[in-house]
């Protein structure tokens, strides 16, 4: 079970990116990235940030613009997030929604067959 510290650490860190993400970050393309999710390693050493893009054809686009804009993001956080060490910041495509989105049409499908075969 994940430290409750850490969870609020998550919490934290994954509301003040969306908002330097919004507000700080100069880059448009970046204003358009949803932040899913945060895991912090125990020690608070790394921060895995699972993000979601509107434009899918911009998915590697802004891949290569978050790596960039992580040293960035994370002195801000640094200055927002009371921790002793930030965490490094690792920006990872979140493939849940799109799993999810998957998951959701071969029931509708199943259910069309289901209902066609009656």
């Amino acid at each position: 079970m994940p430290n409750i510290k850490i969870e609020r650490l998550n919490h934290s860190i994954q509301e003040v990116i969306s908002i330097i993400m919004l507000r700080e970050v100069k880059d448009e393309d970046l204003k358009f990235v949803t932040i899913t999710g945060v895991e912090t390693t125990s020690d608070l050493s790394f921060s895995k940030v699972y993000y979601t893009v509107l434009d899918e054809s911009k998915k590697e686009l802004i891949s290569e613009k978050l790596a960039k804009a992580a040293p960035f993001i994370r002195t801000e956080l640094a200055k927002r997030v009371e921790v002793r060490h930030t965490p490094e910041l690792k920006f990872i495509f979140d493939t849940s929604i799109e799993y999810g989105n998957h998951i959701e049409s071969i029931i509708e499908n199943l259910n069309k067959e289901k209902n066609s075969d009656k």
